[in-house]
């Protein structure tokens, strides 16, 4: 059994190239709603907070007495207080004591859901809301908001059928079928988000949001002609449309369209010479098209108007970061840290460099500092746990999931890395639970599957190992990892030999360079008596995985020992050894068996 040739064991692969992927889809301008990370619902600052606006109006003339009038009064005024200072619990306590007054105000029931909905309880918040339709029925903002509330439990249908429901009583009303198509999209509804913008687009050919999100929904299915057609009717319209220039640099980006994505990145900072982000990139492409020559004038460029420390110098900080001139990044990262304490971006920056020199600690120190609520946070808290855990400080790494998962627990790759360290200890009854965890939010994550047939083989469970396996390819039919998986598994038993051919072979041919799928063909022709064939396979397999692989080393020893070559089975038994097998007694026996061969 030999899980780490199968599948290396990796705690935290987010790549730098990562963080500068495009913002997730249709995080745009809301024209209803603002953002939050499990939809777009109605921010409370966004709640109209002037107290004159409470009137006797909203209560429909239900106060009993003049101190009833005063108390509610008051209680709304504390409750808008409470909501400037982003206190929404209190906000929502006197609030309620203001509806107890006024059970009958359609306005302070959906300002309650409002509230609700900021402090994660939409369920709460959808009876709220769904009580102020029954009061107002034509409010379209509160059928809205239900709608949203809806989509936030998954419930797809009903969030649909109320923005029907307003497009029904309101055909004309673009702010809303932008707003539907945007759900429309996040929900993965794309044909029918894009029949919504085109109704927009049919009508007014003019309104540029429209074609630019269009142009997002062609991206995200792959038509990258359209959708570069749809980015530039948007610009047509809006030249200084920056979200569009800046995505249409990436789509050109993403196509290898290099000198076009240059040149739609440099339009942007003659535009906003301030984007520090299109600046990096820029730099990055200079570096890929070999222009030594711009990327050196671009870099004078910066150093010539800034100063060390200056956060403009962010970009030259990063660009060494991603070229591995790691003194030079952490140099360059730690003047504009010391000078700009709050640069959350680039104290990330400074940890993630600091963690390729080797610097730990350090690199501990800066990924603490990043704050609560910065969208770095959470990719902070993972690589401190890998960080953790790597200095053998395994408890703190598991604390540091653990405190990550109270606060976001519908984020997966905390439970992938904690199950990761659990099975490095070989806890693998706190592993499973860590897996299920997971699985229980997303149960159809394909790494999380994965990884539960990791641990069921570790377990020597190989029956449920290879029947997890397989309902990843049910997921994910062209998985090449779960194909090789089975694959190898097959030979190491001996059995089901012709479709564990099948299956590696087409594993190559998506990855037809990996080194550990080539040792897997061998081994099944070992198991099939094929030794010629092993033998091309394995050594193939060896010179493909750099600096070597025990587990290959060992195949191949096993190969020569077939075809009665002891001489370099016995150097490849030598050089498993060398290269820290996991089993060395039972490598040491063979090695004793192959020397009385040679004596």
């Amino acid at each position: 059994m030999v899980i780490l040739h199968k599948a290396k064991e990796v705690y935290l692969k987010k790549p730098l190239t990562a963080l500068f992927l495009l913002a997730c889809f249709f995080t745009g301008p809301s024209f209803v709603y603002a953002e939050s990370d499990k939809g777009a619902v109605p921010a409370p600052q966004n709640i109209q907070t002037d107290p004159d606006v409470y009137d006797l109006k909203y209560a429909n003339s239900v106060l009993k007495t003049p101190d009833d009038k005063q108390l509610a009064y008051i209680n709304f005024m504390l409750s808008t207080i409470n909501i400037s200072n982003g206190d929404y619990i209190t906000a929502i306590e006197n609030l309620n004591k203001v509806i107890e007054y006024n059970p009958e105000s359609a306005y302070l029931k959906k300002r309650m859901a409002l509230l609700l909905s900021e402090t994660r309880n939409p369920e709460l918040a959808l009876k709220y809301a769904e009580e102020s339709l029954q009061i107002n029925p034509d409010d379209i903002e509160t059928r809205l908001l239900i709608a949203d509330l809806y989509g936030m439990g998954g419930d797809t249908e009903k969030a649909i059928a109320q923005y029907k429901e307003v497009i029904a009583i309101d055909p004309e009303n673009f702010r809303v079928r932008m707003a539907y198509s945007t759900v429309l999209a996040r929900m993965g509804m794309l044909d029918e988000a894009m029949d919504q913008l085109d109704t927009l687009t049919e009508k007014d050919p003019e309104m540029f949001f429209a074609h630019y999100y269009k142009a997002k929904i062609y991206q995200a299915m792959n038509n990258f002609e359209m959708a570069e057609k749809e980015y530039l009717a948007a610009l047509s319209i809006n030249e200084a449309l920056e979200p569009a220039l800046f995505d249409l640099a990436g789509l050109y980006y993403i196509q290898g369209k290099l000198e076009e994505a240059a040149n739609t990145y440099k339009g942007l900072l003659n535009m906003d010479p301030a984007n520090r982000i299109a600046r990096e990139r820029l730099l990055g492409i200079y570096e890929l098209l070999g222009k030594k020559e711009d990327l050196a004038s671009m870099m004078d460029e910066i150093k010539e108007n800034s100063s060390p420390g200056d956060q403009s110098r962010q970009a030259i900080g990063l660009f060494y970061l991603q070229n591995g001139r790691l003194s030079e990044s952490i140099n360059e990262l730690d003047m504009i840290v010391t000078a700009w304490p709050d640069d959350q971006k680039s104290r990330y920056y400074l940890a993630l460099a600091y963690e390729q020199n080797n610097q730990s600690e350090e690199a501990l120190y800066h990924f603490r500092m990043i704050e609560e609520g910065n969208e770095l946070y959470i990719n902070a808290r993972l690589h401190m746990a890998y960080l953790l855990n790597r200095m053998k400080k395994t408890d703190d790494a598991i604390e540091v999931l653990r405190n990550g998962i109270e606060y976001k627990r519908d984020e997966i790759d905390f439970y992938t890395l904690l199950a990761s360290i659990y099975e490095s200890k070989e806890d693998y009854v706190k592993a499973r639970e860590a897996l299920d965890q997971g699985l229980a939010i997303e149960g159809e994550n394909i790494d999380l599957i994965y990884r539960l047939g990791t641990l069921l083989d570790r377990k020597e469970n190989k029956d449920e190992a290879i029947a997890q396996m397989k309902r990843v390819l049910e997921l994910e039919p062209d998985n090449a990892d779960a194909m090789n998986y089975i694959g190898y598994t097959y030979a190491e038993q001996g059995v089901n030999l012709d479709e564990a051919l099948t299956l590696i072979q087409k594993a190559i041919d998506i990855k037809p360079d990996n080194g550990y799928y080539i040792d897997s063909l061998g081994w099944v022709y070992y198991r099939q008596g094929q030794y010629d064939l092993a033998l091309t396979s394995l050594e193939r397999a060896f010179s493909l995985v750099e600096g070597g692989d025990p587990t290959i080393a060992e195949h191949l020893g096993d190969v020569y020992m077939k075809l009665e070559n002891f001489k370099m089975s016995l150097e490849m038994y030598q050089k498993a050894l060398g290269l820290k097998h996991q089993y060395p007694d039972a490598i040491n026996k063979k090695i004793e068996d192959v020397k009385k061969k040679l004596e």
